[in-house]
C-alpha cells in the first residue's frame, strides 16, 4: 500500500481502546482477511498483512507510546516499510498465530500451517544517532556499524549441521504444540500448550552445527544504512524492524531502535518546529533603518531593518524552519532584535551622545513606555 493509514482506523479501534480490546479487533480483522477464507484475493492478503502490521504495533506497549506521539515515523519510518511489509506470512503466524487457535477449523489458525510452531524471538538493539539541523531539515540516511547476532551462514540458522541434521519431533509430530483432551463436568475441554520435547520448535537437531554449536546464530558486525525522516527531534526513537539480533535457530529477528540526539547550532536555538536567531542591532542601524543578515540552517537571509526599530520585536521569516515529521507544514524562523549599547566610547562619541542625548526625538514617547510595561508585565501573568 502506498500510504500507511492509521493503525487505530485499520483495526476499527479508538485511542483509549484497551489491549485486550486491540487483541479482539485484530483477531477479528485477521479472520476476516485470513488467505484460507480468500484464496487468491490480493487485497484480502494485503489488508490481513496491514492488520498484522497494525497489531505488531498497538500490541507493544513501547511501540504503541512512540506512535502515539511521532505517528509512523516513530515505529517505522526509518525502516522504509513496516511489519506487515518486511515480513512473510508464516513470520506473521509464528508471532500471532495463538490469536487464532481452535477457530472453525481452518489450517492456518493454530495447525497446518508451520508458522503455528512457537518461534524465538531475537533481542532489540539500541543505538544512538547525533544529527544537525541541517541534517534534521532534509532528512539523511545514515550508516552504522553495529556489533549483534546474525544467522549463521554455514547451517542456514537451523543450528544442525550442513542445515539438515535434525528430526521432526515424535512428540508434536512437527507442529510445536501438544493438545490434550480432558472431561469436566461441562464436557471435554482442549487445551494446547508448547510441546516440552523440542521447546515449540517442531524438530529435534540430530548433530549441532559446529560454527554456532546448534544456535543458529553467530556475533559479527553488519552495517545497516538508517533513513532518518526530516524533522525529527531530539529524544525521538525510531525503529528499524527485523534488524536487531537474529533470533535463534530461525525465529524472528529483534528490531533496531534508534535515539535521535540533536546537535546544538552555534547560533540558532530550536522551539519545536520554529527556530530563534537573536539579532543584535548597532543603535544607529536600529534608529535610521537598513539591510542585516541572519543566518538559516542552510545559509543566510536578508532582513529590512525598518527605522525605529525597537529592541524586543520580532521578526518572522516563514518556513525558514523545520518540517513537521508528519507532513503538516514548516516552522518559521523568528528573529529577536536586540539593540547592542557600547560597554565604552570614546570622547568624540561622548560629546555626539551628550548633544542627542538634549533633543526631544530621543526621549522615548508615552507609547513606547506604555508597550514596554504591557511586555513586561506579561511576563509575570
Amino acid at each position: 500500500m502506498s500510504k500507511k493509514r492509521d493503525y487505530y482506523e485499520v483495526l476499527g479501534v479508538a485511542k483509549n481502546a484497551s489491549a485486550e480490546e486491540i487483541k479482539k479487533a485484530y483477531r477479528k480483522k485477521a479472520i476476516q482477511y485470513h488467505p484460507d477464507r480468500n484464496e487468491g484475493d490480493e487485497t484480502a492478503e494485503e489488508k490481513f498483512k496491514e492488520a498484522a502490521e497494525a497489531y505488531e504495533v498497538l500490541s507493544n506497549e513501547n511501540k504503541r507510546s512512540r506512535y502515539d506521539q511521532f505517528g509512523h515515523a516513530g515505529v517505522s519510518g526509518a525502516a522504509g516499510g513496516g511489519f506487515g511489509g518486511g515480513m512473510s506470512m508464516d513470520d506473521i503466524f509464528s508471532q500471532f498465530g495463538d490469536i487464532f487457535g481452535g477457530f472453525g477449523g481452518f489450517g492456518g489458525f493454530g495447525g497446518g500451517r508451520s508458522g503455528a510452531r512457537r518461534a524465538n524471538r531475537g533481542s532489540d538493539l539500541r543505538v544512538k544517532v547525533k544529527l544537525n539541523l541541517k541534517e534534521i531539515l532534509n532528512g539523511v540516511d545514515k550508516k552504522i556499524k553495529v556489533k549483534k547476532y546474525v544467522s549463521c551462514s554455514h547451517c542456514s540458522g537451523n543450528g544442525s549441521e550442513n542445515g539438515d541434521s535434525y528430526t521432526t519431533c515424535d512428540t508434536c509430530r512437527g507442529s510445536g504444540v501438544v493438545t490434550r483432551v480432558t472431561n469436566t463436568i461441562l464436557g471435554q475441554m482442549q487445551t494446547s500448550s508448547t510441546c516440552p520435547s523440542c521447546d515449540g520448535e517442531g524438530k529435534t537437531i540430530t548433530k549441532k552445527c559446529s560454527h554456532c554449536s546448534g544456535e543458529g546464530v553467530i556475533r559479527d558486525e553488519e552495517i545497516i544504512t538508517i533513513q532518518i525522516p526530516a524533522g525529527v527531534a531530539d529524544g525521538m526513537q525510531l525503529s528499524m524492524t527485523g534488524k536487531g539480533n537474529a533470533a535463534r535457530r530461525g525465529g524472528i529477528s529483534g528490531d533496531l531502535l534508534i535515539a535521535v540526539e540533536e546537535e546544538q547550532h552555534p547560533e540558532l536555538i530550536r522551539d519545536e518546529n520554529d527556530l530563534i536567531y537573536n539579532l543584535f542591532l548597532t543603535f544607529p542601524t536600529a534608529t535610521l533603518g537598513g539591510s542585516v543578515e541572519v543566518p538559516t540552517i542552510d545559509g543566510v537571509a536578508k532582513v529590512k531593518i525598518d527605522p525605529g526599530t525597537q529592541p524586543g520585536k520580532v521578526l518572522r521569516l516563514r518556513n525558514k524552519g523545520l518540517p513537521s515529521v508528519h507532513g503538516y507544514g514548516t516552522g518559521d524562523l523568528l528573529v529577536n532584535v536586540n539593540v547592542y549599547v557600547p560597554e565604552s566610547v570614546s570622547d568624540k562619541e561622548r560629546k555626539i551622545l551628550q548633544g542627542w542625548e538634549k533633543s526631544s526625538n530621543f526621549e522615548p514617547s508615552k507609547n513606547a513606555k506604555k508597550t514596554v510595561f504591557s511586555k513586561f508585565r506579561k511576563m509575570f501573568d
